[in-house]
Parts: C-alpha cells; sequence; structure tokens
C-alpha cells in the first residue's frame, strides 16, 4: 500500500543522493512538493518496455531492477538502479516509450513526479535544465567507462569493481566481525554475472577464489566482505 510520505531514513536517501543534493533549496523543494511515493512488494513492476513515459522516478529504498528479453525469452539484467538515484527522464525528454522493464528487487520504495509536473519544474527553474545535461553527461561518462572495463580489464577486477561498488551503495556493518562489510542487497551469482557480462561459472570461480585468499565470504544470504583493502587492490591492479 502506499504511503503518504517518505519514513526518515528514505528522505535523507533522496536528500544525500550524488546529484539532488547538488540542487538548489528552491528547486528541491519545488520537486519534492508535487512527488508522491509508492511502495513495491519484491518482484513487483514499475513499468514495462513500450509503456508511455508519465513519471519521473528516484528509488528511495531497496533497488530497482532493470532488464530485457532476450530472443530465447530470458530476462537479462542490466543494472540496479540505487537509493539516491533518478531515472525515467529519458523517455520524457524524446517522448519515446520505455525502452525496458524495471522491477523491485527486495521491498522498495519511489518517489515519482508526473510527466506533466517534471516539464512544468523544467520550465520555472533554468537551473533544473542545466543539472539534466550535467545527469546526462555523468551518465555517458558512465556507460563509456562500462564499455571500457568490458573491453579492457579481466573478469577479476571487473568483480571486484562492482563489489566495492555494492559495498558503497549497500554496505552494512557484520554482526558477527566488526572488521567485515555486508553487502545488504541480495544478488544470485547469476544476477551478478548478467551485470558483468560473464558466466555464472566463471563468476563463481572468482568468486570461491577471493573466499580462499580472505577477501569476502560467502554465505547463503548474500557475500560478506572481510578485506576492503584487499579488493581495493584488485581493482587498481590494472588501472
Amino acid at each position: 500500500m502506499d504511503e503518504p510520505i517518505l519514513t526518515m531514513e528514505e528522505r535523507e536517501a533522496i536528500n544525500n543522493g550524488r546529484w539532488f543534493s547538488t540542487l538548489s533549496p528552491s528547486l528541491r523543494h519545488d520537486i519534492l512538493r508535487c512527488a508522491y511515493v509508492k511502495r513495491y512488494k519484491d518482484g513487483d513492476m514499475l513499468a514495462a518496455r513500450g509503456d508511455p513515459p508519465e513519471q519521473w522516478i528516484a528509488c528511495a529504498k531497496g533497488a530497482v531492477r532493470v532488464s530485457s528479453t532476450s530472443v530465447s525469452g530470458k530476462q537479462i539484467t542490466l543494472t540496479y538502479v540505487e537509493p539516491g538515484i533518478w531515472f525515467g527522464d529519458v523517455s520524457i525528454f524524446d517522448g519515446d516509450r520505455r525502452t525496458h522493464d524495471c522491477y523491485a528487487h527486495g521491498d522498495t520504495t519511489t518517489l515519482n513526479v508526473a510527466k506533466a509536473d517534471f516539464k512544468k519544474i523544467l520550465s520555472q527553474h533554468v537551473e533544473f535544465s542545466e543539472a539534466m545535461l550535467r545527469l546526462h553527461a555523468r551518465r555517458i561518462r558512465q556507460l563509456y567507462g562500462l564499455v571500457e572495463d568490458l573491453n579492457t580489464l579481466p573478469l577479476r577486477s571487473r568483480l571486484a569493481k562492482q563489489l566495492n561498488h555494492l559495498l558503497r551503495s549497500y554496505g552494512t556493518p557484520s554482526l558477527s566481525d566488526a572488521k567485515a562489510i555486508r553487502i545488504s542487497l541480495q544478488l544470485a551469482q547469476e544476477e551478478l554475472a548478467q551485470l558483468l557480462g560473464a558466466s555464472r561459472q566463471r563468476v563463481n570461480q572468482e568468486l570461491k577464489q577471493m573466499e580462499r585468499e580472505l577477501i569476502i565470504r560467502i554465505e547463503p544470504g548474500g557475500l560478506v566482505v572481510l578485506d576492503r583493502e584487499g579488493l581495493l587492490s584488485i581493482v587498481n591492479a590494472d588501472h
């Protein structure tokens, strides 16, 4: 069931978002003033490929899994939208339909701005147009970085980078080990492999190797990072 307002934790995730936090107080106020909250259970669909763009969306809690479907009918996970990240604006700008399916991954909360309100704010705030350009430029840089990594880095380094990214977004202290950090976002190895453009078997081999090196611990509920510096050394080894 939808709740009328964000919780303190959810509001903090939105306000502390890397992009949103750079906006002026007046612009942030106008965005939040017309936004509405939606809550989803794990696996609920937020938007489907081919849908008209009716809202601009931010993840406030949990994660949004963005996926496509192969010709054989298999779902392929492309990315996970983490708390504090806004998405869905490209279709509003170009007027085309949604290009991917979006599902809640775990219990997920989103903040939504209707298309009409998005365009109204865009017309009222010159700053908003400039901020959206910066946001799109950052996405392009990230996209080029992903393509470069895929073509230049070994799987071990790409996996370490992905785990380090998940740590920043979903890392929580482990109750059993003060130095360990648990990745609270639960991903099956198949899902992790899809993010890296690799097979599940190869990703499993690399994870097992990191476990033997005491960098991570594989548990039924997910991954625990035991040696953050060791993980970073793998990331930096091939750069």
